[in-house]
Parts: structure tokens; C-alpha cells; sequence
């Protein structure tokens, strides 16, 4: 938790959509805030906010939940119930149904999930279960909670890597200044049979970006740290 996942994925997904590819995006973070820097706002209104609002999913419009942000990059939050309520798997569950019943995942060229890093319920894994997602790419630092998370996460890629066709694609190391961070990285990766795709320096203009609820990559795009991602 507060890794840096959503504002990882977010500059890679503003670089992948500089070079010409369409993308959308679907937050599976009762957080909701996997696709803010994207939309230049605050949270989006979510799948289940929005059904529960209406009645039900069935009255929804894919209008109604689909947001279009920077450069085209087509934005959905599956949310979750209030902490301590319900099952908040459920909401990713009932999004990808609707998204996919509507028609969201024609001409795109990446679907990307945004999913929480403590994956201990089985709704969140659903992306990974129902052979959603082809790869999968685990955001950690070299602090030890989250190698152990990055470890935990990877057991689980295991479990249902033999039925479907989900792999992990590597790590992503969003650099805390540990002592020994890549090293630590790299051996974790090697320990996992898979690889560090790169280590991402630390740098304050994130943090900036971030306040304008702007990704770097539209923030700077000039900045060493745009070239990062």
C-alpha cells in the first residue's frame, strides 16, 4: 500500500498513449484513484457508486462510467463498498461483466488493471482468474513489506498461472533510497524466475505532478524523470 502502483502505472500507461497506442484503464482499488492523474480530477465517480445510485448495473450507460482522459485514454473505476462493509472484490467482478457486455474493450490496444497490491480476496484476483490479463507487472520497493508483498503476490500469479494464461511480466522497483534497493530488487526477481523491467528513481517532480493531479509525463514531459517511464 501507498508504493506508488496507481502513479506508476499512470505515467507508463500517459508514455504508451504518446506513442500512438490506445489504452484503457480499469482501477480495481476501492480507492478509486487509479486513473485521477489521467483525468486531471479528483476520484471518478465508480461502477458501483453509480449502480447503486441508479438501481442497478442493468441501468447503467457505458457513458456513464467511462471518462476520457489524457490523449484519449479511456478511464473506469470498478470502487468498492465503504471499509468494513461487504465484499469490495465484488465491484471489480460486476465492472469487467459490464464493461465487456458494453462493448468498452472494442478498439483498444491495452487494457490495463489497476489492482490493489494485498490481494487476499478472490474478487481482486478476478482479472488474474478469468483470464482477463495476460501479464502482470508488481510494483514493490526495496523496503521489506513490500518485497514480501511482491513474494506473496507471485505465489498467487502461481496459482493460476497453470489453468490460464497469465504470467508475470517482472517488477517494477519505485525507488524508496533504501540501502541496497536495486540489489535487493534484482535478487527477488531472480529468486522468482522473472526479472526487474526497471528501477524507477525517486524524484520530487512526481510529488508536484501529483498536487495538479497531472502525471509527469503531461507535468514535464521533457524531465529525466518523464524519460523514466
Amino acid at each position: 500500500g501507498g508504493i506508488g502502483k496507481s502513479t506508476t502505472s499512470q505515467n507508463t500507461l500517459a508514455a504508451l498513449v504518446d506513442l500512438g497506442q490506445k489504452i484503457l484503464i480499469v482501477g480495481c482499488d476501492p480507492k478509486a484513484d487509479s486513473t485521477r492523474l489521467i483525468l486531471n480530477a479528483k476520484a471518478q465517480d465508480t461502477v458501483l457508486h453509480l449502480a447503486a445510485k441508479e438501481g442497478s448495473v442493468e441501468d447503467l450507460e457505458v457513458e456513464d462510467v467511462l471518462k476520457v482522459g489524457y490523449k484519449g485514454i479511456k478511464c473506469v473505476e470498478s470502487g468498492g463498498p465503504e471499509p468494513g462493509v461487504g465484499c469490495a472484490g465484488r465491484g471489480v467482478i460486476t465492472s469487467i461483466n459490464f464493461l465487456e457486455e458494453n462493448g468498452a474493450y472494442d478498439d483498444v490496444d491495452y487494457v490495463s488493471y489497476d489492482v490493489l497490491g494485498d490481494v487476499v480476496c478472490g474478487g481482486f484476483a478476478m482479472p488474474i482468474r478469468e483470464n482477463k490479463a495476460q501479464e502482470i507487472y508488481i510494483v514493490m520497493s526495496g523496503e521489506m513489506m513490500a518485497l514480501y508483498a511482491a513474494n506473496n503476490i507471485a505465489k498467487g500469479i502461481l496459482k493460476y498461472a497453470h489453468s490460464g494464461g497469465v504470467r508475470l511480466g517482472g517488477l517494477i522497483c519505485n525507488e524508496r533510497q533504501t540501502d541496497r534497493e536495486l540489489d535487493l530488487a534484482e535478487a527477488l526477481a531472480a529468486k522468482l524466475n522473472s526479472r526487474l523491467i526497471h528501477f524507477v528513481p525517486r524524484d520530487n517532480i512526481v510529488q508536484h505532478a501529483e498536487l495538479r493531479k497531472m502525471t509527469v509525463i503531461q507535468y514535464a514531459p521533457d524531465s529525466k524523470q518523464a524519460a523514466e517511464y
